[in-house]
C-alpha cells in the first residue's frame, strides 16, 4: 500500500467514525426533543446514573437510554401496583443537581421538579384497581 492509499483509509476511517459520533448526538437530540418525552436519569442497584429520556406509553413509563443505537426502551415500569418510596431534591454529589430523585422498586428516577409533578400525577391517576397488586 502506497502512503497515499494509507492516507486515504486513515481518511475515510476518521470520516466514518465522525458521522457515527454525528448520528448519535442526532440521536440524542431527536430524543430528547420529541414531544411526550422527559429528560430523565435512571439509576438500579448502587450504579451510576445514567442519562435518558422517559416516555409514558399507557399503563407504562418507557426509559430510553441517550447513548446507543435502538430506539426501543430499555426500561418499562408498569404503573400497576408501583408505589414511591421517596422523593427528594439530589445534590451534586449523588447525582444531577437541580434534579429530584423518586425511589420506586428496584429502581431511582431523576427528573426536573417538573417532570416530577408529572410523573407523579400519572402514578395518581391510575385506576383504583392499578393499586390492589402494591404490597
Amino acid at each position: 500500500m502506497s502512503f497515499g492509499g494509507a492516507t486515504m483509509a486513515a481518511l475515510e476511517i476518521l470520516i466514518s467514525v465522525a458521522v457515527v459520533a454525528a448520528l448519535l448526538v442526532l440521536r440524542g437530540i431527536v430524543l430528547a426533543r420529541s414531544r411526550g418525552n422527559v429528560v430523565c436519569s435512571l439509576r438500579t442497584s448502587n450504579r451510576a446514573w445514567r442519562s435518558g429520556v422517559a416516555r409514558y406509553a399507557g399503563g407504562e413509563l418507557h426509559w430510553i437510554p441517550f447513548l446507543g443505537l435502538r430506539l426501543r426502551p430499555r426500561h418499562a415500569i408498569a404503573r400497576r401496583g408501583l408505589t414511591v418510596s421517596t422523593r427528594r431534591p439530589l445534590t451534586g454529589d449523588d447525582g444531577p443537581a437541580g434534579y429530584w430523585t423518586v425511589d420506586c422498586a428496584g429502581v431511582s428516577l431523576a427528573m426536573s421538579e417538573d417532570a416530577l409533578t408529572g410523573f407523579l400525577a400519572w402514578v395518581e391517576s391510575a385506576p383504583p384497581s392499578a393499586h390492589l397488586d402494591a404490597a
